[in-house]
């Protein structure tokens, strides 16, 4: 049976989050994350990619696309992130190998080194913005968008799923209890709340 990296925490318990929360903080435990890699220009590689995932491939820096059953991520000009609902990530990576066989590209779960932590409220980007010097106002970080980069001197991948804001932070396992903390201990001047553990989120 897997654990959450923040199982300390015991989040799946967590109360209420209480009227007037400025920020919330949550994880979203045993993603489903497949690292895609391949040539953006190639066309072949493209559309077969995109005949499994049933989406058109973000080929545009830092931006998202999603549907009902995954969501993938631009991570640079030839590799995605694939986030899928845990333990889908298995069959739609045997898919994605039947598929591309044939094309310069390669599939890698990646599911068991991540977790991810969900911001949202009021107050998310001002939070943030203390542990990262990404530009996530909203001209520059709308929403549907998604960046690499240093977070509270982790590794983190950011992205914005709607425009509450809601964000999420996909880390790796063993930075979660460290992020976890700084954002608690750097939201200490606003209003936070903490909602119970939900499954990973997809589609848009």
């Amino acid at each position: 049976m897997p654990e959450s990296p923040l199982v300390g925490f015991k989040l799946e318990t967590a109360d209420p989050v209480a009227e007037g929360a400025e920020v919330v903080l949550g994880e979203r435990p045993f993603p489903g994350h497949l690292n895609l890699r391949g040539r953006s220009d190639d066309a072949t590689f493209v559309r077969a990619a995109e005949q499994v995932l049933g989406l058109t491939l973000p080929v545009e820096a830092n931006t998202t696309a999603g549907n009902n059953d995954h969501r993938v991520l631009w991570l640079g000009p030839d590799e995605w992130l694939v986030v899928t609902p845990r333990g889908a990530q298995a069959s739609l990576q045997e898919s994605l190998e039947k598929s591309l066989q044939d094309c310069f590209a390669s599939i890698t779960d990646v599911s068991s080194g991540n977790t991810v932590i969900a911001v949202s409220g009021p107050r998310s980007r001002e939070l943030l913005a203390k542990g990262t010097s990404l530009d996530i106002h909203p001209r520059a970080f709308p929403v549907g968008g998604c960046a690499q980069t240093h977070f509270a001197h982790a590794g983190a991948l950011i992205c914005l799923w709607d425009s509450q804001p809601a964000f999420e932070l996909v880390v790796r396992r063993s930075f979660a209890d460290y992020v976890w903390r700084w954002l608690h201990a750097a939201a200490r001047d606003m209003a936070l709340g903490v909602q119970a553990t939900v499954g990973v989120s997809v589609g848009q």
